[in-house]
This record gives C-alpha cells, sequence and structure tokens, in this order.
C-alpha cells in the first residue's frame, strides 16, 4: 500500500468483483487498489477479461456481485455517463470518434456533456476552444485540429480517441489497449502520452497485452 493510500485512502476501491455471461465465468473475486496519482499496468492475454473489467468499472456493463468505490462513493446504480461526470473516464481500444466532425469539434462535445454538467462548472466559449487545443497540444495533434478523423493515421486516430476521454476532465483514466496494433516507435508515441497525462495529475490505469509497455 503506498503513502497516498494510506493518507487519504484509495481512489478506487474494488473488492470481490465478479462478472457472468450465462453459465461463463468472465470475472471472479477482483480486488483492486488504487491510489490517486499512480500508474498502474492490467496484463493479459486477448480473452483474459480485461476489457470486462473495465466495462464493469465504468458502468457499460454490471457486475453481478462486488463492490466498487471512487474516492469512497459507492459506484452501485450508475450508468457509464454518470460516473464519467464523477471523474472516471476510458478509452476504447477501437477509436469512437465523431466521424463529420473535426478535431475541435470531436473534444468539444465530451468537454461540454461532462465539465459543464458537474456543479459549479460553467465553461464559455472561449474557455472551451482554449481547452480543446491545449487537449491537441497535449497528444501532438494541434496542426490537424480542423482535420476531420479520417485524415488521421492509425496511431494519431488512438491520440484523438485519448484526448476524447481527456476532454471529460477525469481523475481516472482507464486506457484500454491503446496501443494494440501500432508499431514499437507508435507505441513509444502513445506512452509518452500517458506519461504527460500521469504527470499532470490523471491516475492512469492502462491495459495491455503488450509487456513492455506496462
Amino acid at each position: 500500500m503506498s503513502a497516498a493510500q494510506t493518507a487519504a485512502g484509495p481512489l478506487l476501491a474494488v473488492s470481490g468483483l465478479g462478472k457472468r455471461f450465462g453459465g461463463f465465468v468472465a470475472l471472479e473475486n477482483i480486488d483492486l487498489t488504487i491510489a490517486e496519482g499512480e500508474r498502474v499496468g492490467l496484463i493479459g492475454p486477448n480473452g483474459s477479461g480485461k476489457s470486462t473489467l473495465v466495462n464493469c468499472l465504468c458502468g457499460t456493463l454490471r457486475n453481478e456481485t462486488g463492490s466498487i468505490l471512487f474516492d469512497g462513493r459507492p459506484l452501485d446504480g450508475l450508468i457509464a455517463h454518470e460516473r464519467t461526470r464523477l471523474g472516471l473516464a476510458r478509452s476504447f481500444q477501437l477509436p469512437k470518434p465523431f466521424h463529420t466532425l473535426n478535431l475541435i469539434d470531436n473534444l468539444r462535445v465530451p468537454l461540454l456533456y461532462t465539465v459543464n454538467a458537474r456543479p459549479g462548472h460553467s465553461l464559455s466559449d472561449t474557455d472551451v476552444r482554449a481547452r480543446c487545443e491545449e487537449l491537441l497540444q497535449a497528444v501532438a495533434l494541434a496542426d490537424k485540429a480542423r482535420r476531420l478523423p479520417r485524415d488521421l493515421t492509425q496511431v494519431e486516430m488512438r491520440k484523438l480517441e485519448l484526448a476524447r476521454a481527456v476532454a471529460t476532465e477525469p481523475r481516472l483514466l482507464f486506457a484500454d489497449e491503446a496501443m494494440a496494433g501500432l508499431s514499437p516507435s507508435e507505441v513509444e508515441e502513445i506512452i509518452a502520452v500517458l506519461l504527460r497525462l500521469n504527470q499532470q495529475g490523471i491516475t492512469i490505469v492502462l491495459i495491455e497485452h503488450i509487456m513492455r509497455a506496462v
């Protein structure tokens, strides 16, 4: 247990989590504790349940057993967008941008939907644009702000997916196989992005089957 966990309690605490699909046991008695500011790697082969775990934690799937606490608050009964507004975000293995919107507007949508919905938060149009530009700068896509997703390379699509998740201003980010199918040099680019995000205060959980990345 880290000093951060001892002093303030974990940011995420999972106890006894289980998930079944009919007679198939996907997850059983999973315990996980993550302190704020940590970088954590969850590694395993395809089909081992990594994405199922993330889906349960983020509210896309509902676990049958166990408990999930986020900053001490039970997440039971909260659906995905409610958990996102609390500060829990994820990127998807297969990027899901708005294909008819440019990169700035792809970030504007989650930023407005999530951040402005939080009590005491109200961003002006100027603030929103500035924040979107900052996010694109953070993932090295600032020069493509007006381009459409179809104009991006595979690694750039992964960067956009991470930026869209970070646009919700999360405290905890699950990066679900953000490096799958990338070349070694592209993997290094994504690792650099994730390290920068962590240095900015975002807790990172990296779900991967690439040992070198973890």
